[in-house]
């Protein structure tokens, strides 16, 4: 409130000093006359300047707007000074009565827009001085999101930085000048720059990157000493409504993932969520949480988060009320209870389900291979089932890239839940879908949080195989896709989702130890451990006699050919399934739970 009254005080002071110019211009001899114009001026300024808000425009925003305001409300205390001079008759003496009035407009004008534009100088290095503790920065992206950091870092609205100049792989912007800072080269100058310029501060402003860019960005930074911060993809969205630099974080795995961003339409989401009752399971756990997070801006009439670990379940819960997003129905239920899954559906009626309980880690569930089929499997079958009868509309299963050729336990019970799924499908009017993809970017256990867990430690960071790959997603834009995939789904399809290309381990622990600021093999070890029971060495999203189908969103694909399973059949098996469970043989259940996933324990699969 105190700047906006300098501000307005600074202007009325700026009209009558366009006066007294005016005065001394236009006035001639009698000059002297019209001094007493300059008290009643004041007041009219004043007030003409607070009624039009001069004094709320951004000097560091200046618009066409704003000048055409600061135009207006000059013109306004022109016009109402020579009503005052005519009232007055102050000036009737003068042949041009109103030379001095347009004189007054013109100066007055045209010293408001000088003193905006001058507060902006003020903000540009060499006129408005640097903070001598201030490190040497380099905004990487000469762009619009470049030109927002700048304007930020030098109005002091984050203190520290002293911006040296721009890099950005334009060639045409090489030699330009943004608010007085020069654009120094392209990424690949960044090295020398940095030890020209001793650059203590790399910031990335450039929110679209693709993965492939922030790679060369990340490794022509790494090794410089300088420090790395990145805008997440998500501050394209928001960067002309919110501040930038709140958005800066460290640099981070997922930059060295991620995709070109695609503009998803959720109309098609929103056409079978939208006013639906919504069950999620396993809403506590990383996907399911994310789920419910992205569905709840949908408008589902209630949003049932279900999961059997309490804990999870409140802080999802807490998350959501507490930033006044939506206030979902918590529930406390193990999916392998089919009489408790029975009465959570026949009291809240969901519509539409989301199943994505279920047991990931692949060494625990080798070693524990009932509770793995217990869980889910028969899980699955718990909640498909429920959703037939009790007449959702849609059914969609979460599954994953260890269901294709599964040559571990995890992976075979993941496989057989689909079968489940399929066999469902069309048998009432319930509709099945299965979403499919790889691993994802920090879920509890994961990869990503182990490695950086034992980079704290001092290593060594342990890699099963040289040559091991897998296909990585950030959590956010698999939920996203899930929910999408629901949409195109009733049939029993498979969706898969673009993981785009797989990754080597190796070379994600060797990057994770460099955004440490540490050499790999030389500050860290990487050691290799070994493949451990039921590890591939490279995953597949798909079987050879799953051709896939582009649909409209380009990050997901539909298996054309899907396998249809006889119901009864399944049933059978399945029944015999859990007859081993209860006799707890775990080798037993194993080999059996290996026959099934593969089709062997079945008769043969008929293809739609």
């Amino acid at each position: 409130m105190a700047t906006g009254w300098r501000s307005l005080i600074l202007d009325t002071v700026l009209t009558v000093i366009a006066l007294f110019v005016a005065i001394a211009l236009g006035a001639g001899p009698s000059e002297t006359t019209w001094w007493p114009l300059a008290g009643p001026l004041s007041v009219v300024a004043l007030g003409v300047y607070a009624w039009r808000g001069t004094h709320r425009s951004s000097s560091r925003h200046l618009g066409v707007f704003d000048i055409l305001n600061v135009a207006l409300a000059t013109l306004i205390v022109a016009v109402l000074q020579a009503v005052i001079q005519a009232v007055t008759g102050v000036g009737n003496q003068t042949p041009d009565l109103y030379r001095v009035p347009i004189i007054t407009w013109t100066f007055a004008f045209s010293g408001l827009i000088a003193a905006r534009v001058a507060a902006n100088f003020r903000e540009i290095p060499g006129f408005g001085g640097t903070d001598a503790g201030a490190a040497n920065t380099l905004i990487v992206g000469a762009g619009d999101a470049g030109e927002i950091v700048f304007r930020e870092l030098n109005r002091g609205a984050e203190g520290g930085y002293r911006v040296v100049g721009f890099i950005d792989d334009d060639a045409e912007k090489h030699n330009l000048r943004i608010h007085g800072t020069p654009v120094l080269g392209g990424i690949d100058d960044i090295p020398a720059l940095v030890k020209q310029h001793d650059i203590k501060e790399i910031l990335i402003a450039i929110p679209s990157a693709s993965g492939e860019v922030n790679r060369r960005i990340f490794k022509a930074s790494s090794g410089t000493g300088a420090r790395v911060r990145n805008l997440p993809s998500i501050a394209m969205l928001v960067y002309s409504e919110r501040p930038m630099m709140p958005l800066m974080r460290a640099f981070q795995v997922e930059d060295l993932l991620r995709r070109a961003p695609v503009r998803t339409d959720s109309s098609r989401a929103k056409e079978y969520v939208g006013g639906e009752r919504v069950l999620v399971t396993g809403g506590g756990g990383s996907i399911g949480s994310e789920l419910v997070r992205q569905l709840a801006p949908l408008g589902p009439a209630s949003l049932i988060v279900l999961g059997k670990g309490e804990n999870s379940v409140f802080e999802i819960d807490r998350e959501l009320r507490d930033n006044g997003i939506y206030q979902p129905t918590p529930v406390v239920c193990d999916v392998r209870d089919a009489q408790s899954l029975d009465m959570v559906f026949k009291q809240h009626l969901p519509r539409v389900v989301f199943h994505a309980a279920a047991h990931k880690h692949v060494p625990l569930m080798e070693a524990n291979p009932i509770e793995a089929v217990r869980n889910n499997v028969f899980g699955t079958l718990n909640a498909a089932e429920a959703s037939v009868r009790h007449g959702a509309h849609k059914f969609i299963l979460v599954s994953t890239d260890k269901a294709v050729n599964p040559g571990n336990v995890m992976g075979a019970t993941k496989r057989v839940a689909e079968m489940i799924v399929q066999s469902l499908a069309g048998r009432s009017e319930t509709g099945m879908a299965i979403v499919r993809f790889g691993n994802v970017l920090g879920s509890r256990g994961s990869l990503v949080p182990i490695l950086t867990r034992q980079i704290a430690n001092g290593g060594p960071l342990t890699v099963t195989h040289p040559d091991m790959t897998r296909y990585f997603m950030t959590i956010p834009e698999a939920a996203q896709l899930i929910v999408q995939s629901g949409a195109f789904g009733n049939q029993g399809e498979i969706f898969i989702l673009d993981m785009g290309q797989a990754v080597r381990i190796m070379e994600l622990a060797e990057d994770l130890i460099r955004m440490h600021g540490l050499v790999p093999g030389q500050d860290i070890e990487i050691k290799i451990t070994g493949i451990r029971p039921g590890e591939k060495i490279h995953e597949e999203l798909t079987y050879a006699d799953e051709p896939l189908e582009p649909l409209e969103d380009p990050r997901i694909s539909r298996v054309q050919n899907t396998g249809r399973v006889d119901h009864q059949s399944l049933r059978a098996a399945l029944d015999e399934l859990d007859r081993l469970c209860d006799e707890g043989n775990q080798d037993a259940v194993r080999a059996f739970l290996m026959e099934l996933a593969w089709g062997r324990a079945l008769p043969p699969v008929a293809l739609d």
